[in-house]
């Protein structure tokens, strides 16, 4: 016999996100696909500026199309995550490169685990689908990030990913681009939010679907993204590694002139010795900045850990 006082399990409300630019080709078949694997998902298309018709195609699929006119993946998910009401999100690309009919088990290993991500970790299924140089820069850019946040995943920039209410209502974007992948997990990493990765299969675009991914335009991109969470979240990492140049480079270039005055009592280079003495200022008003901007972000950081646990969880749902 049950329990009156056992809670009552629910069915959650699911959200398939789908940010489009100039997928006219792939999106009807993602959106058809998604409600095959998820019936009672809602559908959502953002369109982001397509010149061909992306909206079209979609909106024929049955899919709820919105707009967003801000250039930019980050952009557009930014407004996803703001308008859109629901327990689960599932967020994918919309070029027909992921595996819908996993979507189920993603769901229901984060309402089991009590997770709030949970990403797919892409296995590609042909040397096309994810070429030597992306698979590169990605674990350059994984490794990085790794080092920096304490980040341990195996794809970070994957765009298959299922999302808790409380995950997606408390992450402040900024990001603009193809930075947002780096953004969602360096935020999950320092959340602390219970998370997991599932292989994934990732299949070659269809004919006449082209990737708007630049390997070295967007990897350098992310890059910056990188540096400027560090700035933001790590600051005292950031400062301190300008404090420990500076500090290098004000011994390389002062040390023969503190030899020199110590052999003959004279300083003959005034120039470069003005030029040390500012540097090593330099050097520790940045590891002064570090220390300050430490303090703060660590106040930011239990403000939103707060908010974030005062949004419920992914608990008392049944599978869908």
């Amino acid at each position: 016999m049950v329990s009156a006082l056992a809670p009552k399990l629910v069915s959650p409300r699911l959200a398939v996100l789908i940010p489009c630019y100039n997928e006219a080709a792939t999106v009807a078949k993602v959106v058809s696909d998604f409600q095959a694997a998820l019936p009672s998902a809602k559908i959502y298309v953002y369109d982001n500026n397509s010149s061909d018709d992306t909206t079209a195609r979609a909106r024929e699929a049955g899919a709820l199309v919105r707009s967003e006119l801000r250039q930019g993946k980050g952009n557009v998910v930014r407004r996803m995550f703001a308008d859109i009401e629901a327990d689960i999100y599932i967020l994918v690309d919309g070029d027909d490169t992921y595996d819908s009919t996993v979507a189920p088990a993603l769901i229901g290993k984060l309402i089991d685990d009590g997770l709030d991500i949970v990403s797919g970790k892409r296995e590609a299924t042909g040397s096309a689908a994810y070429r030597a140089g992306h698979v590169l820069g990605n674990r350059l850019l994984t490794g990085l990030t790794s080092v920096m946040f304490g980040v341990h995943l195996r794809d970070m920039l994957s765009g298959y990913r299922v999302m808790s209410r409380r995950f997606v209502k408390s992450l402040p974007t900024a990001v603009e681009g193809f930075g947002i992948e780096t953004e969602l997990t360096v935020h999950a990493v320092r959340m602390k939010v219970p998370m997991a990765e599932v292989d994934t299969v990732y299949k070659e675009r269809p004919e006449g679907s082209v990737s708007k991914l630049s390997t070295y335009r967007d990897g350098f991109r992310i890059l910056l993204t990188i540096g400027g969470l560090t700035r933001r979240e790590r600051p005292l990492v950031f400062y301190g590694l300008i404090f420990l140049f500076f500090v290098l480079f004000t011994f390389a270039v002062g040390l023969p002139l503190v030899i020199e005055y110590f052999q003959t009592g004279l300083v003959p280079r005034l120039p470069t010795a003005v030029l040390v003495s500012s540097t090593m200022v330099i050097a520790f008003l940045s590891l002064v900045a570090g220390l300050v901007l430490d303090t703060v972000t660590r106040g930011r950081w239990e403000q939103k850990r707060l908010f974030y646990l005062s949004i419920p969880g992914p608990h008392d749902f049944t599978h869908p």
